[in-house]
């Protein structure tokens, strides 16, 4: 290991030590602009990097951070840097070594990848970790005495660069900073209370908090985290909370301010104090005096034992999720019990419409009801179009029409709160069948200029609605009695990379669906191919049907719904069909033929009605129920 001048641990045992501040302030302070990668920096002009280093250990540095913040694969793909990544950050250890000698801790800066992992996006645990090793592999052969992770908002991202650190340099010191909001809660609203001790556990060696907030705010974090950790705790506010000033972002914190916040930050129990975004060598002089004056009064007696943690539900990487349990799926409603039950299911869709006026929606839920189909589903935002809120649709039409419906629930509209808030709401106004899809992007629909969200796709939101099923919130919090969802999502057995689609609803499966709906099938051999490669114990598959109105509707979908194929051969069928009604007919055929072709298949089906025509539903009805009569209702049942 390094020379006892140079370990961390050793150092924080005798007494509260001072880190540097930050490093793209003074680089660009230096003139290296925002839209420059400053990890590349380290490559192109490392003088500039090592002047930084030099100005932090004379204003009193005693721990200086390389410059290697973003210096991981994926961030470093977007300048075309992704193979240089152990280059990049073995040159970052490099620089701040020679800078800065041999009494100086030199920590390998880690920070966040910039993309969602799983369960709120596609990047696994094991991909993440491994794009830190690299990383982390990096730096260590640079130089470094040991690691720091900072600003991190997702525990199941900064438990992978643990992990990563641990592969590599397993007795090398590892600082694991969270950030958090003004009240104290990270990204995804994990207390002080919950992730400290998650922290301690993983084999963190030193605790903290960093960066988002200035000094006021995290100094209540650091008393928090103090009583639930014996590990040594961390903290490096910003230069205060950035303020638009003139069109520039500008941190209004003094150097004297952070000084008297400092002795309050010793007081709390912080024995690594330094300084994030907007802090300067001017702020971290400040910080080492109150540090210097606070060594006098702490000297070199222990801090005192942490009170013990309070147990709470938390979610932990990897593990089940812990907490209330749902009911079974019959028990939560008339879909959950066909599901559950020997019958098959029967969806039919209808489009909440344009204005307020639910009068056609919902004497067309009556028709449907009397046909027996077993819930209706309500799109929100189909191909990105504005409409009535599918929630208020839905609210209204079990209530006026008898009839259950499917919440369709969109992520392209709503961040990870309001997507959360809609599942409760969902579930507190009786709307319990929902289905999570990704969405279409805005440019495909009335207003290609609007803002899209996904901040996460179906596969996290699924996770979501699994945590609420459970009684918990994003961030592990207790919400009470299960919300009592039944979970569905889509499915495209004909998507072009047909591999990520299986790989896709294997992790849909895994984070909790319980149904799947797919795109409207119009070849019954790509849907066997298809449902063959689904893992052995996936939940129960509808197939979507859609009753052709005319040969326009048929190339609609073949050229402009994304996701949907149509066969030459249907579109031919349809062409040849003569006249509308016997384009309307052949459609009819066709969706029944496909209904029994893939019934050996399907679990059931969900029929769509283009343009609101409830005809086709009583025609696909009529004839599939003389081959199937398990379809909708139970046999026999009356309407």
């Amino acid at each position: 290991m390094s020379p006892t001048s140079r370990d961390l641990l050793a150092r924080l045992a005798a007494g509260p030590v001072v880190c540097d501040g930050a490093m793209g302030t003074m680089l660009y302070t230096k003139g290296v602009y925002l839209h420059h990668c400053y990890d590349e920096v380290n490559l192109v002009s490392p003088a500039l990097v090592e002047a930084v280093h030099r100005e932090y250990v004379a204003a009193g540095s005693e721990v200086v951070e390389t410059n290697s913040f973003g210096a991981n694969p994926v961030k470093l793909a977007r300048h075309g840097l992704a193979e240089r990544t152990e280059e990049v950050n073995r040159a970052a250890a490099s620089i701040a070594r020679r800078a800065v000698g041999e009494d100086v801790v030199v920590l390998g800066a880690v920070g966040p990848l910039g993309i969602r992992m799983e369960p709120w996006g596609p990047t696994s645990v094991d991909e993440a970790t491994a794009h830190y090793v690299r990383q982390v592999r990096g730096l260590l052969d640079g130089g470094v005495d040991g690691f720091c992770l900072e600003t991190f908002g997702d525990l199941t991202e900064i438990h992978a660069a643990l992990r990563a650190c641990r592969a590599v340099a397993p007795t090398w010191p590892v600082v694991a900073q969270m950030t958090v909001d003004r009240e104290g809660r990270s990204l995804y609203g994990t207390r002080p209370e919950d992730f400290g001790p998650r922290l301690d556990a993983w084999g963190a060696d030193v605790v903290g908090v960093n960066c988002s907030v200035g000094p006021a705010a995290l100094l209540g974090v650091v008393e928090r985290l103090r009583a639930v950790t014996s590990k040594p705790v961390a903290v490096q506010p910003n230069a205060g909370p950035p303020r638009e000033v003139d069109g520039r972002t500008m941190f209004l914190c003094t150097p004297e301010y952070l000084e008297k916040t400092a002795r309050r930050f010793l007081e709390a129990g912080a024995r690594l104090l330094g300084g994030c975004c907007g802090t300067t060598p001017e702020h971290v002089r400040a910080l080492a005096k109150a540090v210097r004056r606070g060594r006098a009064v702490i000297g070199s007696a222990p801090p005192a034992a942490p009170a013990p943690a309070v147990a709470r539900a938390v979610v932990a990487p990897g593990a089940d999720v812990v907490g209330a349990t749902p009911a079974p799926l019959p028990g939560r409603s008339a879909l959950g019990a066909a599901l559950a039950g020997p019958g098959r299911p029967l969806l039919a869709e209808l489009v909440p419409p344009r204005g307020g006026d639910l009068g056609p929606l919902l004497e067309r839920a009556r028709r449907l009801r009397a046909l027996g189909v077993t819930a209706v589903n309500l799109p929100d935002g189909a191909r990105a179009a504005a409409k009535m809120s599918p929630l208020a649709a839905a609210v209204r039409m079990q209530a006026e029409a008898g009839v259950e419906a499917v919440l369709h629930v969109c992520c392209r509209d709503r961040n990870l709160l309001g997507l959360q808030a809609e599942l409760l709401g969902a579930s507190a106004l009786g709307v319990r069948n929902v289905l999570l899809i990704t969405g279409d992007p805005p440019l495909l629909g009335d207003y290609p200029d609007a803002t899209a969200v996904f901040d996460v796709d179906a596969v996290g939101l699924t996770n979501v609605a699994t945590r609420l099923n459970r009684g918990l919130d994003l961030a592990g919090n207790p919400t009470g009695p299960s919300a009592g969802l039944v979970v569905g999502v889509g499915l495209n057995p004909t998507a072009v990379d047909l591999d990520r689609e299986v790989d896709r609803f294997r992790w849909k499966v895994d984070a909790g669906a319980e149904y799947a709906v797919t795109q409207p099938v119009f070849d019954a051999d790509a849907f066997h191919r298809f449902v063959d490669r689904l893992p052995a114990t996936s939940v129960p598959v509808l197939a979507g049907i859609w009753p052709l109105q005319s040969v326009r509707n048929a190339e609609f979908l073949a050229t402009e719904v994304p996701g949907v194929t149509v066969p030459d051969a249907v579109r031919a069928r349809m062409a040849a069909a003569g006249d509308a009604e016997g384009q309307r007919r052949a459609g009819a055929d066709l969706a029944v033929e496909m209904a029994l072709a893939v019934a050996d298949r399907a679990r059931g089906f969900a029929l769509s009605l283009p343009f609101g025509r409830v005809e086709a539903a009583e025609r696909f009805v009529g004839a599939v129920r003389a081959a199937l009569p398990d379809v909708g209702r139970p046999a026999g049942a009356a309407p």
